[in-house]
Formats: structure tokens, C-alpha cells, sequence
């Protein structure tokens, strides 16, 4: 039976990191992990994980593909510290050690609904990705960009006063491919 005044909402990510374009490397995986404020606490699924990896595809695009599930719930009082995920992509330098080719971060969206994105990698700590603190004083070269698809459901949080879209979103569909995305 639920509560009939939640004190808590739950917010529920589940999808893929798709692929990536790096176009210098080849045979790399990637690793994600979410870094949340204080009042959040995961309560299913995984925070963190690492991927196989993978080699550039044969076909025209020469895209290196994961399809590496994601899937967690969290629930929080308050909307404050919202879940960012945050990527790294390693690959083998010319000694054939793992040494990291991009990073990215990203705030899990905040409507419900099916979201594509990508991002060009900018840094390397998850908590500097998160926070932004020294920013001012890096230099970023951008090597590739990684594609990432994510649903959200978010519950009671109309209830604890929280407005994040449509009241009603089933059949609204998130937004599409962008144009020259291959379906």
C-alpha cells in the first residue's frame, strides 16, 4: 500500500552507452559511475560499471559500439545534488597500457521520457567532472564524442510539489534521432 504523503521520490535510469566516434583509436571500453548529492541514495541497480572492449565497426562510420546497459534507482527528499553520469573511455597506448581518451558528464534529465545524447569528453575525477572547481586553470582537447540513451520515470515527485513536465507523458515520445543518424 503507498503512502498516501511520500516523503521521498524515486527517480529510475535505465539504457545504454551506445557507441562512440574516436577517430585516432581503436579497441577501447568505456567505464561510467553517477555522483549525486548528500540526500541521494541509490536503492537498485549499479552506481558504477566497465565495459568490454570493443574495435571500430567496418562499416562507413567506423563506430565503436558497447551497447552497455545501465540501470539504477535512486530515491531523495529534495531534487538538490541530481545524479550526473559520468564517462571515461580508456584505450591501449603504444606500450600497451590502458590510458584514458576522454571523459565526459552529463545531469541524468529531469523529465521523464527517452533521451539521446552525446557529449564531447572534457575531464578526468568524477568529482571534478561533478563540481567544476579548477576548471579555470585545465586544457581540454576534445578526441572524440560517446552516445548515450536513457530512459527516465520519475515517482511521486508532482506529490512532494516537484513540476517536471506534462502531467500526463505516456505517448509523449522523447526526442528523436537527430538529423543523418543512421535508425
Amino acid at each position: 500500500m503507498a503512502a498516501a504523503n511520500p516523503s521521498i521520490f524515486l527517480l529510475m535510469v535505465n539504457g545504454q552507452v551506445e557507441s562512440a566516434q574516436f577517430p585516432e583509436y581503436d579497441d577501447l571500453y568505456c567505464k561510467y559511475c553517477f555522483v549525486y548529492g548528500q540526500d541521494w541514495a541509490p536503492t537498485a541497480g549499479l552506481e558504477e560499471g566497465i565495459s568490454q572492449i570493443t574495435s571500430k565497426s567496418q562499416d562507413v562510420r567506423r563506430a565503436l559500439v558497447w551497447n552497455f546497459p545501465i540501470d539504477v534507482t535512486f530515491k531523495s527528499t529534495n531534487p538538490y545534488g541530481w545524479p550526473q553520469i559520468v564517462l571515461s573511455v580508456y584505450g591501449p597506448d603504444v606500450f600497451g597500457n590502458d590510458v584514458v581518451r576522454g571523459y565526459g558528464a552529463v545531469h541524468v534529465p529531469f523529465s521523464p521520457g527517452r533521451w539521446f545524447m552525446g557529449r564531447r569528453p572534457e575531464y578526468t575525477d568524477p568529482k571534478v567532472v561533478a563540481q567544476g572547481e579548477g576548471r579555470e586553470v585545465t586544457r581540454v582537447c576534445s578526441q572524440g564524442f560517446v552516445t548515450l540513451l536513457l530512459s527516465v520515470v520519475t515517482k511521486d515527485m508532482r506529490k512532494l510539489g516537484y513540476d517536471t513536465g506534462p502531467a500526463d507523458t505516456r505517448g509523449v515520445p522523447g526526442p528523436g534521432l537527430p538529423q543523418g543518424v543512421p535508425r
